[in-house]
């Protein structure tokens, strides 16, 4: 058996027991149905070391990996202190009375006492109840910011969770939050490749604390056109003179800049591969060309049609 990778990890420094986050994460995000496929992808990803999983009361994924989890837990692969799990509220339960019992559902349905991360998915609320993806404009309620971060500081308090924060916040939603919060939110999780480098929301996040978590490290996850990373010509000599592939060279990137980030491959080798980031480094010229890829947002945000002022 290959020896587990030990993965580095970021204290959340505004969480009060100071969690320490894993900067790999597995993702769970909703294109997976098949639960025994999950179920053994978790239980070799824990294999290899994963110990972050991440998942969302929208993704459907919470059950089959609550059971994985558990597998895990009982063969004594890992520990439950060892995990790092987050889940995250959706928009129809983005309430201040929704918000126990929908972080309450999550643990049951994931079979786990407690969370280490609770986040808000989006900024937004829907009508309670109304489940649809894309969200439907029309449902759409004001986003009572300060009530609903008040539940979420309660989840803390009352140990449903070791750690909250927010999803998909741009600087000035996070603004607003951090205006009538008691407790800072220690987590944004946020869209962040190298073709949509988020430099001002990174530059903000760094100065109130808050860890950044991309997701679609590498860029994959929507089927428009082709992927400016992963298809990218330069990216592949980058790769190539350091004998690594064009994902490990986008994770090294997503590593150095001192973010988290959540990758999703249920393929045995590529989960592998994704951990072989950590013993070799981009040169100064390399992270100067990177500086110059093309940016543009790859995820536009859950409704249809598109809001304009999601991300502002």
């Amino acid at each position: 058996m290959a020896a587990i990778i030990e993965i580095p990890t970021k204290v959340l420094t505004n969480s009060s027991s100071q969690q320490k986050i894993p900067v790999i994460g597995m993702g769970s995000a909703p294109d997976f149905t098949c639960k025994k496929d999950t179920r053994d992808a978790i239980i070799e990803a824990i294999k290899q070391g994963y110990r972050h999983f991440d998942t969302a009361a929208a993704y459907g994924s919470e059950q089959a990996l609550g059971e994985a989890l558990k597998e895990a837990l009982d063969l004594g692969l890992v520990s439950r202190e060892e995990l790092f799990v987050t889940s995250k509220l959706w928009v129809t339960e983005n309430q201040p009375h929704l918000v126990v019992s929908a972080l309450q559902k999550s643990l049951k349905t994931l079979q786990l006492e407690y969370l280490d991360l609770y986040l808000i998915h989006w900024p937004l609320t829907s009508q309670p109840g109304k489940f649809s993806f894309p969200i439907v404009v029309e449902d759409l309620l004001p986003f009572d910011v300060k009530g609903v971060w008040e539940s979420m500081e309660e989840c803390l308090k009352v140990g449903l969770t070791k750690a909250i924060g927010v999803s998909n916040f741009s600087v000035k939603k996070l603004q607003n939050l951090l205006s009538v919060a008691n407790i800072l939110p220690a987590v944004n999780q946020v869209e962040m490749n190298l073709a949509w480098q988020q430099k001002e929301l990174r530059a903000f996040c760094n100065a109130n604390g808050i860890v950044l978590t991309a997701f679609s490290p590498l860029r994959k996850g929507a089927s428009r056109g082709p992927n400016e990373v992963m298809e990218n010509d330069m990216l592949k000599e980058i790769a190539e003179a350091h004998g690594k592939s064009i994902a490990q060279v986008s994770l090294r990137w997503l590593y150095e800049q001192g973010v988290t980030f959540v990758a999703k491959s249920y393929d045995k080798g590529r989960m592998n591969q994704n951990l072989q980031i950590f013993d070799w480094a981009l040169t100064k010229e390399e992270l100067e060309k990177i500086d110059q890829i093309k940016q543009n947002r790859l995820i536009p945000g859950p409704t249809k049609p598109q809001l304009n002022d999601l991300f502002e």
